[in-house]
């Protein structure tokens, strides 16, 4: 998925309206307090078989965060985050706190209080980020501070037509709540370093900028996801927003906690999707299948012995790169694009084993890969 552009993507945090975020930060404007309706008064709420965003919203909002990153360009961002445990780790967006790779100099959080209580930005630390799947750990000191955990929830089990929430900070409207469904699941997202994220979920939940890093709630409050981006011709919310998996969250703020970084599986080639038109005119062996286009040198490919290409040609605009091997099948089954490939070894494991079929020269073979650990990005 394109991250700008017709389906430009990426939820970013830099909030055009840079007037509004100074005074944000410097505290001329403050945040606004929760609006405590009258007991006495009977509360409308939309309620579908027990759903009911007020409920969510009056159980969840103490746990979501407003963050402020600063950058050594001199451009502030505005996002949103959510407490995931007792230590103060608040799970974000890596594009929240990350600018073309380079983390942010200063982050400050800020929670929900009472009302009339006062609201204080607290200093956050980055724990890690990890832009392969778009996900970064922050922690901050919780003493003295009122904010709920919110409860982490399962992706796996997600459908569609299930009701959701998103909490988050749009266009600098702190604490703002949206209502929809799932729209779809198995999404493939593209991470802020080119890398696929798998197993998105897709929302027609209201998400603009600022909401990056904030919690998808189910009807149950249960966090499913993290908002990250969406997919729009104008850059502003069209009905199509997309979610990390929280269980793919939950692993990398684990193995960033207990070790600082995430080890990704890797494979190292660079490929292009054939489909059957295409392969007839270059003239190719196969019909579809990936391109090998290039191996990286010393990577599990190359080790494999896998062979990239040595000339390119162009077709109607599109250039190819051939003479390399094509892979046709993964594990056995058919393989229908670069895609797939680049998901499959997300979902793998450093160290697992991969079998690829490969055609070279008009036959074909089968090549058992290794995985290995991805450097800084890579397929």
């Amino acid at each position: 998925m394109k991250r700008n552009g017709v389906i430009g993507g990426l939820v970013v945090i830099v909030v055009v309206l840079a007037a509004l975020i100074a005074m944000l930060a410097t505290g001329v404007i403050e945040i606004a307090g929760d609006d405590t309706q009258d007991t006495n008064r009977q509360t409308v709420t939309a309620t579908v078989d027990g759903f009911d965003p007020a409920r969510i919203y009056r159980e969840s909002v103490g746990g979501v965060a407003l963050i402020v990153a600063g950058f050594a360009s001199g451009q502030q961002g505005l996002g949103s985050g959510f407490l995931a445990d007792e230590d103060g780790h608040v799970l974000t967006n890596a594009h929240v706190v990350a600018e073309q790779g380079s983390a942010a100099t200063t982050v400050q959080v800020a929670f929900q209080q009472e009302e009339g209580a006062s609201q204080s930005r607290l200093d956050a630390a980055i724990v890690g980020i990890d832009e392969s799947t778009d996900v970064a750990v922050l922690k901050v000191d919780l003493a003295g501070v009122e904010a709920k955990v919110l409860p982490l929830g399962e992706s796996a089990g997600v459908v569609i037509g299930e009701p959701v929430v998103a909490i988050g900070n749009p266009l600098g409207f702190s604490f703002s709540l949206t209502n929809g469904i799932v729209s779809g699941t198995g999404r493939n997202l593209q991470a802020p370093n080119g890398a696929v994220i798998p197993n998105g979920i897709q929302t027609n939940a209201a998400i603009n900028q600022g909401n990056s890093g904030g919690p998808l709630l189910d009807a149950g409050g249960m966090v499913i996801g993290i908002n990250e981006q969406i997919a729009s011709p104008s850059g502003s919310f069209s009905g199509l927003g997309f979610a990390v998996p929280i269980d793919t969250a939950k692993v990398v703020m684990r193995d960033i906690i207990e070790q600082g970084a995430v080890d990704h599986a890797y494979l190292g080639v660079q490929g292009q999707t054939i489909v059957p038109a295409v392969a007839g005119l270059l003239g190719l062996p196969a019909e579809e299948g990936v391109l090998v286009a290039r191996v990286a040198p010393g990577s599990p490919a190359d080790d494999a012995g896998l062979r990239g290409g040595d000339r390119t040609v162009e077709l109607q605009g599109a250039v190819y790169v051939v003479g390399g091997d094509i892979i046709t099948e993964l594990n056995g089954e058919a393989l229908t694009g670069m895609e797939q490939l680049a998901v499959a070894v997300a979902e793998s494991e450093p160290g697992d084993e991969i079998e690829l079929t490969v055609v070279r020269d008009g036959s074909s073979r089968s090549v058992t890969v290794k995985l290995g650990t991805r450097p800084t990005s890579g397929s």
